[in-house]
Order: C-alpha cells, then structure tokens, then sequence
C-alpha cells in the first residue's frame, strides 16, 4: 500500500533530508518523489510504500505533522486510497 505525502514551507536547507530520514526510520520507503521552489517557498509531493510500517499508519501521520511543526512546514500525509477517492471523478 502507498501513501501521499506532500510538504510545504519557506525554503531551507535539508527539508526532503530530514522528511526521507523520518520516513525511513519507521520503514516507509520513497518510491517517487517531486519538489519544486517557487520563489522562497517549497513544495513536494512524495509517494512512499507503507506495507513494512513500524508503527501504525495514524501514529506515522503524527509523527510527520510534529516534524513540520518543528522546522516550520505543513506536512500532510493520506492513505493513497482516500487520495485516489477525493480525486476521482
């Protein structure tokens, strides 16, 4: 199973670092990635492979939300079934 993750924020050094370290510490593995930089500001959208979670799929989307919190970036991650259903038509 896949999730979609997507970060925005100012632009920093070691923003798609720090989000992949966080990822692969509970073993959630980026099979595709895209970012841009428009004027100061940051975009990317990851797709990253859930099936070898460590932790449950609620406690990996807290853990993301508190790494934005930290270095100041929204970062949201959904079930790529509930992305597929909101974007279907």
């Amino acid at each position: 199973m896949n999730a979609v993750l997507s970060v925005v924020g100012k632009d920093t050094i070691g923003i798609l670092a720090s989000v992949s370290v966080k990822c692969s510490e509970y073993k959630a593995n980026v099979t595709d990635v895209s970012q841009t930089i428009i004027n100061e500001y940051f975009a990317m959208f990851m797709v990253i492979n859930i099936d070898k979670l460590t932790i449950e799929f609620n406690d990996f989307i807290d853990e993301l939300t508190k790494l934005g919190v930290e270095k100041g970036l929204k970062i949201h991650v959904m079930h790529e079934d509930i992305f597929n259903l909101m974007h279907k038509i």
